[in-house]
């Protein structure tokens, strides 16, 4: 059975939180997100980067979207207690574009995210 459109709702306003922290370069909001345990796997620069959600926000702490930066979420799905979220970020740090996927699960009633994986864009990879 297909979930109610306040619930695709509800896993978007959760996934804001991930786009406002890339674009603020302010991992405050990630946090409020992902679980402490969370994970993140993919490639930076050619370097694969795994493990603790820790990176990211070392990462977004790091740099800032910039002025130019965009970002677009999708939900993909949502199955009572899980959902697939895909965002587009175009000028991260003004020159790498992301898709990243985000994995949510609904725990205690509030929507986390409990992994990441993304793909930078290979013509924004630093040569």
């Amino acid at each position: 059975m297909r979930e109610s459109i306040k619930e695709y709702e509800a896993v978007e306003a959760a996934a804001m939180k991930f786009v406002r922290s890339v674009a603020e370069g302010d991992s405050r909001h990630a946090r409020e997100l992902f679980t402490d345990d969370a994970v993140l796997f993919g490639f930076l620069d050619g370097e694969l980067e795994h493990g603790s959600i820790e990176q990211f926000y070392k990462n977004v702490d790091t740099v800032s979207g910039g002025e130019h930066f965009k970002a677009r979420v999708d939900v993909v799905a949502v199955e009572q207690t899980m959902a697939v979220v895909r965002v587009l970020e175009e000028g991260w740090g003004g020159r790498i574009d992301f898709t990243d996927y985000l994995l949510l699960l609904k725990i205690d009633g509030e929507w986390k995210c409990v992994a990441k994986a993304y793909n930078q864009n290979s013509d924004t990879i630093a040569r």
